[in-house]
């Protein structure tokens, strides 16, 4: 990966977890378990490649109206990370951040995930972990242009920046999808203008090392001109 120009903030769609596991006979919950081991593994390694900013969408705002015995086992699996992987989030040496409205969720994942955020606020040496949880890039917005609105002010772009989730950080250069969907499902619709998109057709808990690795060679060759007349 010498060599290559890397994007600097990468964020991930990680589809197709229930699938995968209808595929191999499994519950659904089983494929979000698999999905969960695949994203630290996949955080960890584009970090140590030298990605500074990784975004994950964890849990949409549309996800929250799945069955609620499907819900129960995705929160288990926050409490399970959360509890008993402190240990290798305080290796990565990343400050993680959580993108979203936490108030629907059970308190005690909540505070999980304040608890987490506070413990990593020192770290900054490799990077910036985002989760987005129960986050939806059009509820963003609208909250975004309410906050506006009560301020009494009018916003320019840099101001309405601000007013994000991801107020103080650079919009992502490339976004991962898998699971052989083509749409950004109402993820970073804001932040996603100048975004270069990637789709895979393989399902998240499949996706390997080397499967982002031919991703980012393939961001590294395209040519950026973020609307502008390529010079020369």
């Amino acid at each position: 990966m010498r060599n290559i120009r890397l994007p600097a903030h990468v964020a991930f769609i990680m589809d197709g977890n229930g699938r995968w596991a209808k595929k191999h006979f499994r519950p659904r919950g089983y494929g979000h378990k698999m999905g969960v081991q695949n994203m630290i593994k996949l955080c960890s390694h584009a970090f140590k490649l030298g990605v500074k900013i990784v975004t994950v969408y964890a849990l949409s705002t549309e996800n929250l109206s799945r069955p609620q015995e499907e819900l129960d086992g995705i929160y288990d699996l926050f409490r399970s990370y959360f509890q008993k992987q402190k240990g290798k989030i305080q290796e990565l040496g990343v400050r993680v951040n959580v993108m979203g409205d936490l108030t629907p969720l059970p308190e005690d994942v909540r505070g999980l995930l304040l608890e987490t955020m506070r413990d990593t606020a020192v770290n900054a040496p490799n990077g910036l972990l985002n989760l987005c949880i129960n986050y939806g890039a059009r509820q963003e917005i609208i909250q975004a242009v309410n906050h506006a609105v009560a301020f009494g002010r009018f916003v320019d772009e840099n101001s309405f920046k601000s007013l994000l989730y991801s107020a103080g950080m650079p919009d992502p250069d490339l976004i991962i999808r898998t699971g052989g969907e083509v749409r950004l499902s109402n993820f970073l619709l804001y932040q996603a203008a100048y975004t270069e998109l990637y789709f895979s057709n393989k399902m998240w808990p499949e996706f390997s090392r080397r499967d982002l690795e031919k991703a980012l060679v393939n961001y590294s060759q395209r040519d950026r001109r973020f609307g502008n007349v390529k010079k020369g």
